[in-house]
């Protein structure tokens, strides 16, 4: 602590206790407490903060909104937590060029809200974007509900600013879309915070579509709701959106926003188009269409700008709605082909069903990223979290066996890292060791995560080998 302050200054060195607490968790369900937490005000700061854990061998975790949903701001080894919570300027808005440059610490709603005068947005759009951060976001290359037609975050970063674990400052890219040599940005993006700290972002930005169409579609089983979704594509159509829940999240979410969703269906449908104004209502008829011939018990189409924001605050309220049902979940981020939507999902319920928890199933259908969230109770001992976690386990194994992922877009952190055997071989790990290795030797950038370890992952490496 004492060489910390000295290096940056008591304003910028967290210790007490106290104040360690705060960053011993994310929104996962793992925690661990850091030696020390320090909030940096620029490169400089982070640089200098480099050096000194690289002199002494000290571990580096960063760490933006703690809305990560894998432990990947943890600091499972202990160490030092690098919040960039001060590190929150957007520092040029270059709308000729549709680019923005900024911090990491800047939220993600606060970057669409600065360039909607330009006519302009951050397509990327996590549930949680009112609070997650851009530098949280280049780490998990998260995605969001428009995923489906525009891409995850490395579709709309084109440079980085970064520090190495020896504090070398190098930049990656930059306004110009690069096609020549190694797609170092595109590694960068998604590695977890495991190669280096991003201390500066240039961001794609894209014109806000002319208008909308969105509607909600209730079906009376997921089956056919899940049914719909592979029709809509294949019939040409590839909205902007398509979000899929469950009755048991449906009947949480309606508690808490009163988005309008009907209780009794089985599943329900939020599909949006967006783009040029002509042609947009003919598309909305297309999928309405669809979704009658595919027996919809309901379809309502949003009349109005607040309808629709209505419809989507449902959507983006989900999970924290789940505090309705259960003091604890559990949430998984599988990804399966659009086509095995009815199987795996009743494989996700059968898993919930054989562990005696309950599970609520809100996801992106369009790209067919799965988010069950299991319900448990860790006041009743910690049983209740390991029967999550084993049906947590299944329903990853389902995903994979299913031509899946076991991640779409929280990341692999310290929940997934001993299951990454699932869907790779050793020499696919080792090849991605030897990438970490090039850009962090020492190994200090956010260790324990996205590799298996063999003080974690031994029990579940002996499973593996048992099946």
């Amino acid at each position: 602590m004492r060489g910390l302050t000295t290096l940056l200054g008591d304003s910028k060195v967290l210790g007490a206790h106290d104040d360690l607490l705060i960053y011993e968790y994310d929104g996962a369900v793992d925690t661990a407490t850091p030696d020390a937490v320090v909030l940096p005000e620029s490169t400089a700061d982070v640089a200098a903060l480099a050096r000194f854990c690289h002199e002494h061998d000290v571990p580096i975790v960063p760490r933006g909104a703690g809305t990560g949903l894998s432990g990947g701001a943890i600091p499972v080894e202990g160490g030092v937590v690098v919040s960039f919570a001060r590190m929150a300027r957007i520092l040029e808005i270059d709308a000729p060029n549709l680019r923005a440059v900024v911090q990491p610490g800047v939220i993600n709603l606060h970057l669409s809200t600065a360039v909607a005068p330009h006519g302009l947005h951050f397509v990327p759009d996590p549930s949680s974007q009112k609070a997650c951060t851009l530098g949280g976001n280049v780490a998990e290359n998260s995605g969001g509900p428009h995923t489906l037609a525009y891409g995850v975050t490395t579709n709309h970063v084109t440079g980085l600013e970064i520090v190495l674990s020896d504090g070398t400052v190098v930049r990656l890219g930059g306004k110009a879309v690069e096609d020549e040599g190694y797609d170092l940005v595109g590694a960068f993006v998604g590695s977890e915070g495991t190669l280096g700290l991003v201390t500066e972002i240039t961001v794609r930005l894209t014109p806000l579509p002319e208008d909308k169409r969105t509607l909600m579609a209730a079906f009376a089983t997921m089956d056919e709701a899940s049914e719909t979704v592979s029709a809509i594509i294949a019939a040409g159509i590839v909205p902007s959106a398509i979000e899929m829940m469950d009755q048991l999240a449906t009947q949480a979410v309606e508690a808490a926003v009163h988005a309008g969703y009907p209780l009794d269906a089985g599943g329900i449908l939020l599909v949006e188009v967006d783009g040029p104004r002509d042609g947009l209502d003919e598309a909305r008829a297309r999928i309405e269409a669809i979704c009658r011939e595919h027996t919809a018990t309901e379809v309502r189409v949003a009349a109005s700008a607040l309808d629709r924001e209505r419809l989507w605050a449902g959507r983006k309220g989900a999970f924290a709605a789940m505090g309705r049902l259960s003091p604890d979940y559990y949430v998984q981020d599988g990804v399966i082909p659009r086509t095995r939507l009815p199987e795996i999902l009743k494989l996700v319920m059968e898993a919930g069903a054989r562990h005696r928890l309950r599970v609520a199933n809100v996801f992106h259908a369009g790209d067919g990223n799965l988010h069950p969230l299991i319900l448990f109770d860790s006041r009743l001992g910690p049983d209740e979290l390991e029967r999550a976690k084993a049906a947590g386990l299944e329903i990853l194994t389902a995903c994979v066996e299913a031509g899946g992922s076991i991640t779409g877009e929280h990341g692999v952190g310290m929940e997934k890292n001993c299951y990454m055997p699932l869907q790779f071989r050793p020499s696919d790990l080792a090849a991605m060791r030897r990438v970490k290795d090039a850009f962090d030797p020492d190994g200090l950038m956010n260790p324990g995560k996205v590799f298996p370890t063999p003080s974690r992952c031994r029990e579940f490496a002996f499973a593996s080998t048992a099946r």
